[in-house]
């Protein structure tokens, strides 16, 4: 159902903590973001971890069942006189782009933000779903279902 198209994503993450850099993304060097990918009966589940970014600077992209999620969380804005103590959540563009298998019908995503996560549901084709075949045997016409 799904192919990771970023394998160094782990690797990345290691050496920012390694480094004790927070991750600051530009539009053509972005950050990747946290992403779990759950089946849950007829539909898929993608959830996306954003905190702090707002629902209008998030952008979702399907091309040739590759999805894009594009995010960009700016800094508070706190006035001329706020002076920056610490800075550790990281700012600036986010991106991941995973594979859809054909399986899933892209032309019907649904996609909610709450909380903090973007939750993304793309539903099984029905092209992908479990169907009963009628068998007929013999001269007779009877017939046998077979489930695949």
């Amino acid at each position: 159902m799904l192919m990771r198209s970023e394998p160094f994503t782990e690797v990345n993450r290691l050496a920012q903590q390694l480094f004790g850099a927070a991750p600051s993304g530009t539009w053509s060097r972005p950050t990747t973001m946290p992403v779990d990918a759950i089946r849950n009966g007829d539909n898929f589940v993608i959830a996306f971890d954003l905190p702090g970014v707002q629902a209008d600077d998030i952008d979702i992209d399907v091309e040739r069942n590759v999805l894009t999620v594009r995010a960009e969380r700016r800094p508070i804005d706190l006035g001329d006189q706020a002076v920056t103590q610490l800075t550790e959540r990281p700012l600036g563009v986010f991106s991941r782009q995973l594979f859809l298998g054909d399986a899933l019908d892209t032309e019907h995503i649904d996609a909610a933000y709450e909380n903090g996560v973007l939750v993304l549901r793309i539903p099984i084709a029905e092209k992908a779903k479990p169907r009963k075949v009628a068998v007929t045997a013999g001269q007779t016409g009877e017939q046998k279902v077979i489930t695949s």
